[in-house]
């Protein structure tokens, strides 16, 4: 994560201060995306999928059990765990990208 106090406090001149701030913003933002895209996922997986079609899902079966009843309890868990490690992911990339547009201004 880019920390905004030391990377402000180790430039010297004004532009170079714009610049950080804008690198600064353009992380939050793409992390704000970024996390917004994976809430609505979460919320399609835990509560349209796994209350609101749960009679639609209920008609399919998989090992004699009903795929609402086994969406609603494991694969919404499934599908949580998928999501912190997509957020790992591209936070990563985000970072590794911003990094070095940072290594750039310096």
């Amino acid at each position: 994560m880019i920390n905004k106090e030391n990377v402000l406090s180790q430039s010297d001149s004004a532009a170079s201060s714009s610049a950080i701030e804008s690198l600064y913003r353009e992380y939050w933002r793409a992390n704000i995306m970024v996390v917004s895209a994976l809430l609505f996922v979460w919320f399609l997986v835990s509560f349209v999928f796994g209350i609101f079609f749960s009679d639609q899902l209920n008609e399919i079966r998989i090992y004699g059990f009903k795929l609402g009843f086994w969406w609603a309890h494991q694969g919404s868990i499934f599908t949580f765990v998928l999501i912190i490690y997509v957020y790992s992911t591209i936070m990563a990339r985000i970072d590794k990208r911003l990094q070095s547009k940072l290594e750039k201004v310096d």
